[in-house]
């Protein structure tokens, strides 16, 4: 089964929204409560867009079955070589080598737009996900206890940084 990258456009925020609020809904990937709208996910489409930040998706027989974005870091403009990033796959195709694809492809658009460092913040209970981020050369870079708050209990976040340059 083939897997497409491709850079998304409007129409495929629709197909990214079950993917964001199932992580929501049934993780501590993100760290919001509430289910995001529709409305909502145009709205970072748009400021992804105005802001020249990518937003790729992954299509297998044509079904979106993950995303990857980056964005500002930090609002201050000293910071504006240093991204965040995401990569999220839609439940049930992980595993796949669709992360892979969608990290590789984020990484080698940040190193064409000349950035300097991509910066993930990952729940320190995720190890699965500590671990994929580690295979492309991201290391741990410091652990803030109990910054988050989900399901009842406190969570850490694991900063892990890549160097692009």
């Amino acid at each position: 089964m083939s897997i497409t990258i491709r850079p998304a456009q409007l129409s495929d925020v629709a197909h990214i929204l079950p993917i964001v609020n199932h992580a929501i809904l049934h993780t501590t990937a993100i760290y919001d409560y509430e289910p995001r709208t529709l409305a909502n996910m145009e709205q970072w489409f748009a400021e992804k867009q105005q802001n020249n930040f990518p937003v790729f998706i992954a299509i297998q027989n044509d079904i979106v079955v993950g995303y990857a974005a980056y964005g500002k870091f930090n609002p201050k403009e000293g910071y504006k070589y240093c991204v965040e990033h995401s990569v999220y796959v839609a439940e049930g195709y992980s595993g796949k080598g669709i992360g892979k694809l969608l990290l590789v492809t984020l990484i080698e658009h940040a190193k064409q737009q000349a950035l300097h460092t991509m910066i993930g913040l990952i729940d320190a209970d995720n190890k699965d996900s500590i671990a994929f981020h580690e295979k492309f050369g991201f290391v741990k870079t410091g652990v803030l206890k109990q910054v988050g708050h989900k399901f009842d209990r406190w969570l850490d976040v694991q900063y892990m940084q890549l160097m692009l340059q």
